[in-house]
């Protein structure tokens, strides 16, 4: 019986790893803090070369509280909500970006510096998980973004 649950967890893991291993991902990053703002994101494209699945989870050593969420119009204000999972088609790439879908990093237990790293683990509705350091950018907020486009960068 213990070689036959070892073998078991063994082939798990190894359909775990070539599971993420599916999720190819491209252009992350996070966006910088000012000293006292207790939050930020993160953003990236997410590519899936597998079969359909969803990123359901974050975490992060960074902060005390790591979601995903979207963007929604709500009355005619864009407001940010908490979503259970963000699909991830099969052959399809998913854009986690300013103004739209992203990964929440909550109650920061420190500014996020232009230029560092933190570290970011992702997972996926068959458990199974996928490391990745991100790059801390500056980055306006979309908001900004859509206003400097509309007047010319004014």
């Amino acid at each position: 019986m213990t070689r036959f649950s070892t073998l078991l967890a063994v082939l798990s893991l190894g359909t775990s790893v070539a599971f993420a291993a599916d999720i190819s991902i491209e252009q992350p990053f996070a966006r910088a803090t000012p000293p006292g703002q207790p939050n930020s994101a993160a953003f990236m494209q997410l590519s899936n070369k597998g079969e359909a699945t969803a990123l359901v989870a974050a975490h992060s050593s960074v902060a005390n509280v790591v979601e995903l969420h979207t963007h929604i119009h709500d009355e005619g204000v864009m407001r940010m909500r908490k979503i259970e999972q963000i699909e991830l088609p099969a052959g399809a790439t998913t854009l986690l970006e300013p103004g739209g879908l992203h990964v929440m990093l909550i109650d920061l237990k420190q500014p996020l510096q232009d230029g560092s790293r933190i570290d970011l683990t992702l997972e996926y509705a068959d458990g199974s998980m996928q490391q990745i350091e991100v790059p801390v950018q500056m980055a306006m907020p979309a908001g900004m973004q859509m206003q400097q486009h509309k007047h010319g960068g004014h």
